[in-house]
């Protein structure tokens, strides 16, 4: 399979390009796409058999959820059961940035999307590619990073084409990663201890510890 590059600005998206991708995405292919973290996988997350090839892809275990990117927190309402007040503090305060966030999914959500665990990662990127495909779909997308479950996270198209080979058909190329650290995990999901900390990365723990003791 020959692998086609789509080159697209980061910074002024081509609408037609961008239609391109999101209508790629919506037939149920998979593509690669920068993010403003990593290259990430986008895919129709209500599509299960795109989801499966994400999975195939990656060779990600299956009980591991993919994360989505959406566009605004009024879509985090659609994919989410009532969200706490702590949601709402931390997507006005670090969206549209490098801040997922875990909350409980709603029921339209696939369980394959979330592993069955009942939960769903979102977050609103702080970059235009993604954030246009999600508007131009009208659909969250997936947001696990385009590498081989294991290796190194790519920070460009060349190296997502390099580690994936054929397994992807499309990759987006967006130019380098703004960043190359992840996004900071936050889990909402215990009403007891109301918010925990997962993986920190380009928002120190510290910051979100003392963003909460404010409030």
């Amino acid at each position: 399979m020959r692998v086609e590059i789509l080159k697209i600005s980061s910074e002024t998206p081509e609408a037609s390009l961008i239609r391109y991708a999101a209508d790629q995405i919506r037939a149920g292919e998979v593509l690669g796409m920068p993010t403003d973290t990593f290259y990430g996988l986008a895919a129709d997350p209500f599509n299960l058999r795109a989801v499966d090839r994400v999975y195939e892809i990656k060779s990600r275990s299956r009980h591991k959820p993919l994360s989505l990117l959406i566009s605004s927190v009024e879509q985090a309402e659609e994919l989410a059961q009532p969200l706490p007040p702590e949601f709402h503090a931390l997507a006005r305060k670090y969206w549209p940035g490098p801040l997922t966030v875990i909350v409980k999914a709603s029921s339209r959500l696939p369980l394959k999307v979330t592993a069955n665990t009942g939960h769903v990662a979102l977050r609103v990127p702080n970059a235009a590619i993604p954030l246009a495909v999600v508007e131009a779909a009208q659909i969250p997308i997936t947001a696990t990073s385009a590498n081989l479950s294991g290796e190194s996270e790519c920070t460009t198209a060349e190296a997502v084409r390099d580690q994936l080979e054929n397994r992807i058909s499309i990759i987006v190329d967006g130019g380098v990663s703004p960043r190359v650290v992840a996004s900071t995990i936050i889990d909402l999901t215990d009403e007891e201890s109301r918010w925990r900390i997962i993986r920190e990365g380009a928002i120190p723990s510290k910051e979100i510890s003392t963003f909460f003791a404010q409030g």
